[in-house]
């Protein structure tokens, strides 16, 4: 860089240029004073080549340059365009070929940290924050904020030598926007139209281009590569993962969206949203509970307040649970992995324990239909479509999402649903309907209900066949975790975290190094956890190969032959091309 020449100030003077001190504005070697018009210098400047085109939008080509702009200690990188700024861009560093145009105000204070430290409640509104927002957040780390909130608080985010040298990184596009202020954006963001951007990071790289578009009100957050948070949504001290979508006039608030969530219309408040989260309705309220793999009907709603000590309650719907239209769900509660749960319901069920359930509100009553859910249509849908609809690219993906179904968290739960089952039935035999944690079962629901737990662990000795190919593996009994996402047995977590509090792990880095080596070893630990099933399911004299490979097999034909009839069912009631019910079909075969 140099100082420009009496000469170039002359000129530069004569194109409707100021500076409060010429001596403190640099250019490079091959400046272009023809390349600015009307900028005013304000501190110290520094501007790149000037020498370039810069393509605005597909096929519109225009020449690089600084034009109507009021600048105040920047520095502008190579080839870039910067035009029609109403008020002034302070305390920025631009990366190479950036477009900053129509904006108001931008600026950046010398300390500012970019969202990244803020520390949110998470899931118990009223208590004390439990999650810090940082930039190498994935949804395993906030998991385990929560869960080991003491362990976790001796963690440091990562001290990296290659932290990006610009604060508004390379190819990025800046439209129309009216304030930015402390906004880190990473290489080829695209900001369009937002109205209001303060104190938060967008990560961005150009396999996972990030967009944040029209009336985009946002503060005090931690956006991830790959996310869109567009269409006048609302976003206060949240953390946006990657793919993730926030559009239509969403409202979230102190909430944590994780890879491919799509939050469309509604609002949430201390939610912590797992992968492949979804919502699309106005009158949808996402509060103080945990989902994943979820999809929330209209007018879901969860009350973690009882107007007694405040909005301090809260729950959990595990991997694959849904809410019908119209769900109230009074917190505490927890409701089973692919579990479906309608009406009003009261009674605060923790019935966790017994998956792929019906979860029904009856006026003050709530049922339980245990098991029902594995012979859908819509649940063999489910865990057949979230695997493909992955939309982040290879190179962006720090949250862990293991897809395997059935998988040994949801079998332990299935096993303990048996043997809860069994004891209702056992313990009476005259009563219709038995009450356990917040639920009435009845007792043809009950028996049916054995019955589908029993095809559901075959099912998961099918997969274990199919995808691990036994090889006399050790058996384990261990309890099993779904972290956000991810699967994990308990004596794994357990020693990441005595590693934390032995002071071996202390990073963020060295954590995710951690949590990736236990996903790696996935089909080893499910061997061990399905001979363990193997051996003591079975009797043995049912614990041969042959045996319980023919069991398991069988179930699997079965399982398919339900949801074939399931899918009829559905086309029955008219409104279903035919078209659509051999597609189905045809998959069901392959």
């Amino acid at each position: 860089m140099r100082n420009l020449r009496d000469r170039e100030i002359c000129i530069l003077e004569e194109q409707g240029c100021m500076a409060e001190d010429w001596n403190e504005v640099m250019v490079s070697e091959d400046f272009m004073v023809d390349a600015l018009h009307d900028v005013r210098f304000y501190g110290h400047v520094e501007i790149g080549s000037m020498m370039g085109v810069i393509e605005v939008e597909e096929g519109f080509v225009r020449r690089c340059g600084i034009r109507n702009a009021s600048l105040r200690n920047v520095s502008v990188g190579d080839d870039c365009l910067i035009e029609n700024v109403r008020g002034y861009i302070n305390g920025y560093t631009i990366g190479n070929s950036c477009l900053i145009s129509d904006i108001g105000i931008m600026t950046c204070q010398e300390g500012a940290t970019f969202g990244n430290g803020t520390v949110i409640s998470v899931l118990n509104e009223a208590g004390d924050g439990n999650v810090v927002l940082c930039e190498d957040l994935t949804a395993q780390m906030a998991w385990m904020m929560i869960n080991f909130p003491s362990a976790m608080a001796s963690m440091r985010a990562d001290e990296d030598s290659s932290v990006q040298q610009y604060t508004i990184g390379a190819y990025t596009r800046i439209v129309g926007v009216k304030e930015i202020s402390n906004v880190k954006m990473g290489e080829y963001c695209e900001v369009r139209g937002a109205s209001h951007l303060d104190n938060s990071t967008i990560m961005s790289n150009e396999d996972a281009c990030t967009f944040i578009g029209t009336d985009v009100m946002m503060e005090s957050s931690i956006v991830a590569s790959g996310a869109t948070v567009t269409g006048g949504a609302k976003v206060s001290k949240c953390f946006v993962g990657e793919s993730v979508h926030i559009g239509n006039g969403f409202s979230a608030e102190t909430s944590l969206f994780f890879a491919n969530s799509y939050m469309s219309n509604g609002e949430s408040c201390a939610a912590l949203c797992g992968p492949f989260s979804t919502s699309h309705h106005k009158s949808t309220l996402l509060i103080g509970c945990a989902f994943s793999f979820y999809n929330a009907g209209s007018g879901t709603n969860q009350s973690n307040h009882a107007y007694k000590m405040g909005p301090i309650h809260w729950g959990v719907l595990d991997r694959g649970a849904k809410t019908a239209s119209g769900c109230h769900i009074l917190l505490p509660a927890h409701i089973g992995a692919f579990s479906m749960a309608m009406g009003k319901i009261q009674s605060h069920p923790q019935v966790h324990r017994l998956p792929f359930s019906y979860v029904i509100a009856e006026g003050n009553k709530t049922y339980l239909v245990p098991g029902i859910n594995i012979k859908t249509v819509g649940t063999w849908r489910d865990v057949s479509k979230w695997e493909k609809r992955d939309l982040r690219p290879m190179s962006s993906r720090a949250d862990i999402i293991n897809f395997a179904f059935p998988n040994p968290y949801i079998i332990q739960n299935v096993l303990e649903g048996k043997s809860i089952l069994e004891r209702l039935l056992a313990e009476d035999t005259t009563e219709n309907e038995f009450e356990y944690n917040g639920v009435y079962i009845k007792r043809n629901s009950a028996i049916r209900g054995l019955q589908y737990y029993d095809l559901i662990i075959r099912l998961f000795l099918y997969e274990y066949n199919v995808h691990n190919k036994p090889k006399n593996a050790d058996e384990r009994c261990d309890r099993w975790f779904d972290i956000c996402g991810m699967l994990a047995p308990k004596h794994e977590v357990d020693r990441i975290i005595q590693g934390i509090a032995d002071g071996e792990i202390t990073t963020y880095r060295a954590l995710r190094d951690e949590l990736n080596a236990v996903h790696d070893d996935y089909r080893r630990h499910c061997a061990e956890y399905a001979e363990y099933i193997i051996t003591n399911y079975y009797d043995s004299n049912n614990a041969d190969p042959d045996q319980w490979i023919r069991l398991a097999e069988e179930a699997h034909s079965e399982w398919l032959k339900m949801v074939a009839e399931d899918a009829e069912k559905e086309y029955e009631m008219g409104d279903v091309e035919r078209e659509k019910l051999e597609s189905v079909l045809r998959s069901l075969r392959k």
